[in-house]
């Protein structure tokens, strides 16, 4: 009697739930596994599924059985469901084997903010931030500290297995349960082990990734030396297989990484998660790195833009974290050497948030650099021309609130899956929850055209 006949009564209409649940009509489900007919589980609409998971990533819940319980107790999550309750397992079981179908509806998301007329791709933001690991970084060992362990734990069987030769010679009963803690520090020795040959073939791989950039290094200052003009900086290292004493391995979720975190004043077990960020504050292009650092990201984040808007994009913001020569290199140009019409504005060094009294007044164009400026000094001459000011000022003005509000608004922190294909897909789902969160406001701002 106290209840409406029809649960739209109790949501207004113009709460962000009916946009979610239009945009996720537009969404192709073909790419969605659900559960086999005759397994005895209830069955539940695909695009059901997918809007419960997009609507409660919008609004700050990650948890499935969090999720389960708001279909009890939310009206707008009931009106989604369609007054059905998917328990916590159907819940998780659905996000973590459609990582296909998540891939697909961030595409198709992006289409749909094409036809509303919501983008603006000319400049696109790449930037990276650190979202914790759901392990702890006191579950980690270094591979210095894993080969000590090992020596000690080594010892201690041996002790062990001497004390029960004995405890059989006399015929005696020992009050240690010795065949335990015997079981106990061999599971533990075996552990240690592959932990550091995990650490060890990172490292392998790593010196094999950082050949071919050294080698390039190499070529490049000979030529400068058969020119008669002397190299500049140091001769670079050639990369080492061997591993260094300080990297940790994580037992609970062996692919995160220990990284600084916040004012780099401490350290998170982490991944390492990337965006790319049109003009208009939408995630255009999105992935997932386990480097602790931007370095060597610049390269797979742009080749992660979306195919949609990826012809559209003219130019690249990055901070400095993510500069290198090799790396601008390949954004700008083809591997035959041809242009991609796209231009990296990558800042070269820290730049002062302070103006002076000269900052606000009209500054002249700067001089073009000579023949033989470096490539670090003709981007920094590209930073401080007008056009070079302006379109940089837009990285701090996209990519860094998406990053605060995805955090504090939106209250994601911490991934919930472990794994890095699964903590992927499961970045995938915020940026997709996001970006329909940041349409429904541009919608709201943007007269009808």
């Amino acid at each position: 009697m106290f209840l409406p006949c029809d649960l739209r009564e109790w949501v207004p209409q113009d709460h962000i739930v009916h946009f979610i649940l239009d945009a996720v009509e537009q969404i192709p489900t073909a790419h969605f596994q659900v559960n086999d007919r005759g397994t005895g589980s209830e069955q539940y609409p695909p695009a059901m599924m997918l809007a419960l998971l997009i609507y409660s990533y919008a609004t700050g819940r990650f948890g499935s059985r969090t999720i389960e319980a708001a279909t009890h107790s939310d009206v707008a999550v009931r009106y989604v469901c369609a007054n059905l309750h998917p328990d916590h397992s159907s819940i998780c079981e659905f996000r973590v084997v459609n990582k296909a179908a998540f891939r697909a509806a961030f595409v198709s998301v992006l289409q749909l903010a094409q036809q509303l007329r919501l983008t603006r791709v000319g400049a696109v933001s790449v930037d990276g931030t650190k979202i914790q690991a759901n392990a702890s970084k006191h579950a980690a060992v270094s591979y210095q500290r894993a080969g000590e362990m090992i020596e000690q734990l080594e010892l201690e069987v041996k002790e062990l297995m001497e004390r029960a030769e004995q405890a059989e010679a006399k015929e005696a009963q020992e009050t240690l349960d010795i065949p335990a803690e015997l079981a106990r520090r061999e599971k533990r020795v075996a552990a240690l082990k592959q932990a550091r040959q995990v650490i060890e073939q990172r490292a392998k791989e790593m010196a094999a990734a950082q050949q071919e950039d050294y080698q390039a290094k190499q070529a490049k200052r000979q030529v400068q030396r058969d020119a008669g003009q002397k190299p500049r900086g140091k001769e670079p290292a050639e990369p080492s297989e061997a591993p260094d004493p300080k990297t940790q391995y994580n037992f609970t979720d062996p692919e995160s990484r220990i990284m600084k975190a916040g004012n780099g004043q401490h350290f998170e077990q982490s991944y390492n998660a990337q965006a790319a960020v049109d003009e208009q504050m939408l995630i255009v292009g999105e992935r997932v790195s386990v480097a602790p650092n931007d370095k060597e990201e610049l390269v797979p984040t742009v080749a992660a833009i979306s195919p949609v808007i990826v012809d559209e994009v003219k130019a690249v913001l990055v901070d400095s974290g993510f500069y290198s020569e090799a790396a601008v290199q390949a954004v700008e140009e083809k591997p035959e050497g041809t242009p991609t019409g796209v231009t990296v504005y990558a800042a070269v060094e820290k730049l002062s948030h302070h103006k002076t009294v000269a900052d606000l007044l009209p500054q002249p164009e700067p001089a073009a650099p000579g023949p033989e400026a470096t490539a670090k000094e003709i981007m920094a001459h590209r930073l401080k021309t007008q056009v070079g000011k302006a379109l940089y000022k837009l990285r701090k003005q996209t990519v860094e609130p998406v990053f605060g509000i995805i955090k504090e608004v939106m209250g994601f922190r911490r991934f919930l899956l472990r794994g890095r294909e699964r903590v992927s897909l499961e970045w995938t789902l915020v940026c997709v929850s996001y970006n329909l969160k940041r349409m429904f406001t541009l919608k709201n701002l943007v007269p009808a055209r």
